[in-house]
């Protein structure tokens, strides 16, 4: 749950990658993080392995204000490895939104498949099943890619899908967009955020798209 400090007008969200191994997750973040502000941006921690696998995570802390409110909104990934499992549900622990990137390519199906259920399963064990979880199927750009109506929706034919090529930033901050604006609307049903801090959901979001690289007229509805 996002930490909220209505006397100290502060707000601080945690949102958090989650996919199969090598799917793009880091490459999100980090091109994320080149979009951002210098000045309203903290550094990004990467912890990598040799074959470059995020193998603890990544931290993007973004700071800044709105209406007089303070937000930050730290960025993790989990790793995608089967081993790391402990390692996954302790950065899923208080998320307040799930980005699940997933490989495009007909050969990661089962990959995808298998990491989405244990997704499924570890919010279920942490009792975030209400968390918004945003799915984008990332790799576009290669020739393998699935044609879009090909691509596994885990479930739930009507779910839509965010395209990415996050080595080329591509879709990239879209996702980001969607899961920040279905986050706040989650956490805005519980805490009633828009009417006891006076910030709509269109305000938080055009403040926030000023640090990422974002004309507000931009941003994804």
């Amino acid at each position: 749950m996002a930490q909220v400090d209505f006397a100290e007008r502060t707000l601080t969200l945690k949102l958090v990658y989650y996919g199969p191994p090598l799917s793009g997750k880091t490459t999100n973040l980090r091109m994320l993080h080149e979009a951002v502000d210098k000045l309203n941006r903290g550094r990004l921690i990467a912890l990598d392995t040799r074959d470059d696998r995020t193998l603890f995570f990544d931290l993007l802390p973004i700071f800044f204000r709105a209406s007089n409110f303070s937000f930050r909104i730290k960025v993790y990934t989990v790793p995608g490895q089967a081993v790391h499992e402990a390692t996954r549900k302790v950065v899923l622990t208080g998320a307040d939104g799930v980005v699940f990137v997933a490989d495009s390519s007909a050969e990661a199906r089962e990959a995808n498949r298998k990491s989405w259920q244990n997704l499924e399963a570890n919010l279920a064990t942490l009792g975030l099943e209400k968390v918004p979880v945003v799915v984008q199927y990332n790799k576009r750009d290669l020739p393998d890619a699935m044609p879009l109506p090909d691509v596994d929706r885990f479930g739930d034919l009507q779910r839509a899908v965010q395209e990415a090529s996050a080595k080329t930033g591509q879709g990239v901050n879209s996702t980001f967009f969607e899961l920040v604006g279905r986050a706040w609307d989650s956490l805005d049903r519980d805490l009633k955020l828009s009417e006891r801090l006076g910030i709509s959901s269109e305000v938080f979001r055009a403040a926030l798209a000023e640090h990422v690289g974002l004309a507000p007229d931009s941003i994804p509805a």
